[in-house]
């Protein structure tokens, strides 16, 4: 499978997995989303925003790209986050409804992306405002990783919370080729 491929199918992972965390979050109140649990950003709530804040971040990067596609344009019309923390959304749903725009968005993106674009530099300042300067595919990597990590968090909140998220593995996605024939 090729990295463009390999892309697709983590923008696919990403959408599935958003969509079974906010299913197990929408049955909880939203005091028990907003309660501190002791988690990097606090809450569920807190949590679930900072992967919108930091979602949001990185495609106004990748929108600097000199390879981007014109459906980045649309960026504009959301919420600058002022920072990883900052509660973009107090309301959960929506925050939810947010979340799914945005993880349609990341598939176009990833869909749009072609396998020489990955390998072109992106110059960007991180939120410190330190200049850095890294392949747009690994940059696309950590992308996906960095939402894998904090909704692991999500989920254990969950879980911790009486709520169940369910089978979380990317395995799910990968097609079987010994059923396939």
């Amino acid at each position: 499978m090729d990295r463009c491929a390999n892309l697709r199918l983590l923008a696919e992972y990403n959408r599935w997995m958003n969509d079974k965390v906010y299913e197990a979050a929408g049955r909880l109140d939203a005091g028990a989303l907003a309660a501190d649990r002791g988690a990097f950003f606090g809450s569920i709530l807190g949590t679930l925003n900072h992967l919108v804040a930091a979602d949001l971040i990185w495609l106004g990067r990748f929108r600097e790209h000199p390879a981007r596609p014109a459906l980045l344009d649309g960026l504009d019309a959301w919420p600058v986050p002022a920072s990883l923390d900052h509660l973009l959304y107090a309301d959960f749903a929506e925050l939810r409804g947010h979340r799914r725009r945005l993880d349609a968005l990341i598939v176009d993106w990833a869909a749009a992306l072609r396998e020489p674009d990955l390998d072109i530099p992106l110059e960007y300042r991180n939120t410190r405002g330190v200049l850095a300067r890294r392949d747009l595919g690994s940059l696309a990597v950590h992308l996906f990783n960095h939402q894998t990590h904090h909704r692991g968090q999500a989920t254990t909140l969950l879980t911790q919370a009486g709520e169940d998220v369910g089978v979380t593995d990317l395995l799910m996605l990968i097609p079987n080729l010994a059923e396939i024939g």
